[in-house]
């Protein structure tokens, strides 16, 4: 019976090329899970640009609106001019109070990421240290950081930077 079991086990071929070593595969796993995070990280940022976007149009749009009862005289005003006037001023306070949220969420998602960052380096580094050693990893993380396309400053502004600037120079909220 032990006869039969070794032969079994002789008999398994594995799809792997023999010459790539458990410690490789690992390696390439690990790049590939690094690589699959900075992609969904990246959607989860373009989202929330796409909201601001949106978002800032509106508000711009309504501003416009706006400016233009804001510039007919009191007097000259209809009743339906200063309904209508107070209305845009209520979206547009609600907007920019959603948009506040949305920058705030924005920057709790970077400190997040940041934390598990050092939460998955710490769990790694002496896993990886003995099968790449420091430098290996260190220059591993240097090589997915030039493959992929460098996010706009968009990403990297703070939530203030960002409630500032808004969608350019069409909108100030400020």
């Amino acid at each position: 019976m032990d006869g039969a079991n070794e032969k079994s086990v002789e008999d398994v071929i594995s799809m792997a090329d023999s010459s790539v070593k458990l410690e490789d595969i690992e390696g390439e796993l690990f790049k590939i899970e690094r690589l699959r995070n900075i992609l969904v990280r990246r959607e989860s940022e373009l989202r929330y640009m796409m909201d601001d976007i949106q978002l800032c149009n509106e508000i711009t749009r309504l501003k416009r609106e706006l400016q233009k009862l804001v510039s007919i005289p009191d007097q000259d005003k209809s009743r339906d001019d200063k309904t209508r006037q107070e209305e845009l001023l209520q979206q547009i306070s609600k907007l920019v109070e959603t948009r506040d949220f949305l920058v705030d969420d924005v920057e709790f998602e970077r400190l997040r990421e940041r934390e598990e960052d050092r939460e998955m380096a710490a769990f790694l580094q002496p896993r990886f240290q003995s099968i790449l050693g420091t430098k290996g990893v260190l220059q591993d993380q240097k090589v997915v950081s030039k493959s992929l396309p460098t996010p706009a400053p968009f990403i990297t502004k703070t939530g203030l930077t960002l409630l500032k600037d808004c969608c350019g120079f069409t909108c100030s909220i400020m």
